[in-house]
């Protein structure tokens, strides 16, 4: 059958039926939510090239976390700047680290809020690199160990999920082994599985403060050019126990999420990025977007790609649409 007979216009007609008809929905349950938090007291400072999105204090996070919860959003990943940084980053696995408090407040406040942690040391070195720097090369086999006791220390003090982001080989069996052995047999692990050298995280280094102080991180983030190689990368975590895998950044690499969602079964998350977020933000500061449009359209298409899980700077003011539009009915 052809045009007239067939006429794809009629389900487009009215929005009840392209509501009915829509293969692709985002729900607020699908979203993470970051959280930067830093030492000191009564702190909530804006990120200039974040809009919206602030460092807080500990003190801070009772407050809010519980308005992250009313919202409905499920979950938060926390980004810890310490006080003091030094050349093994070793704020990043002290029981009293900044992550480590930050996960104790918010349990105690909101016991049901899912928290996971961010396990990378680059916030914490004093080089800003992700891992143990000799002669000017992170070495990979002596950063294992400290990043294994980073999510150690985090899983004792109460964190529901760790997701080491550093791209290390072998860094995820590392803290498998590390979990299992201090009886955390059932702490799954998030990884940055697929993660991408891009210009895209600009202003997280703002925010998290973990530029690196020389080169850059090529040599262990991938290329973005490749595709077969995230494939590798993705088995290999996977194999050495990894329960959920992601592709960071989102946006741009949207490919790469399907190509996965294609070839393996686990759940898999995918980071919508500071730099995307800030765009978003930019240009719906001087009217050339509509925000909230352009919002939905971005989580659908990482939805669509395939992720089941979307991390998102956009969590809270999505959901709070959500909730005016259920207001509304």
């Amino acid at each position: 059958m052809d045009f007239p007979e067939v006429r794809m216009r009629r389900l487009r007609r009215l929005d009840t039926l392209r509501s009915l008809v829509r293969e692709t929905t985002v729900d607020v349950s699908d979203l993470v939510y970051p959280l930067f938090v830093m030492e000191g007291r009564n702190i909530k400072t804006e990120i200039g090239s974040m809009p919206g999105i602030n460092q807080f204090s500990v003190d801070r996070l009772p407050r809010e976390v519980e308005e992250i919860a009313r919202l409905g959003i499920p979950a938060v990943i926390l980004f810890g700047i310490p006080e003091n940084k030094d050349e093994v980053g070793s704020s990043a696995y002290d029981s009293e680290g900044v992550v480590q408090k930050a996960i104790r407040a918010i349990k105690k406040e909101v016991p049901e809020l899912l928290v996971v942690t961010d396990v990378c040391l680059c916030e914490y070195t004093s080089h800003g690199h992700c891992g143990v720097v000799v002669d000017k090369v992170v070495d990979n086999d002596k950063t294992l160990p400290l990043l294994a006791k980073m999510a150690l220390s985090h899983a004792e003090a109460g964190a529901d999920m760790v997701a080491p982001s550093d791209m290390m080989d072998g860094r995820v069996g590392a803290i498998r082994r590390a979990l299992d052995e201090k009886g955390f047999i059932h702490l799954p692990i998030m990884s940055y599985a697929a993660k991408y050298a891009s210009a895209f995280y600009g202003p997280f280094r703002e925010a998290a403060q973990s530029a690196p102080q020389f080169g850059d991180r090529r040599s262990y983030q991938m290329d973005p050019a490749n595709v077969r190689e995230a494939l590798r990368e993705v088995q290999l975590d996977i194999d050495e126990g990894a329960d959920i895998i992601m592709v960071k950044p989102a946006l741009s690499y949207l490919d790469v999420i399907r190509r996965v969602r294609d070839r393996f079964d686990c759940p898999v998350a995918a980071y919508n990025v500071s730099g995307e977020y800030a765009m978003v933000k930019a240009a719906a500061k001087n009217g050339w977007l509509d925000e909230r449009r352009t919002v939905t359209e971005i989580l659908t298409s990482i939805k669509r790609a395939g992720a089941d899980i979307i991390i998102t700077y956009h969590a809270r003011e999505f959901a709070a649409w959500m909730q005016e539009d259920k207001g509304a009915r």
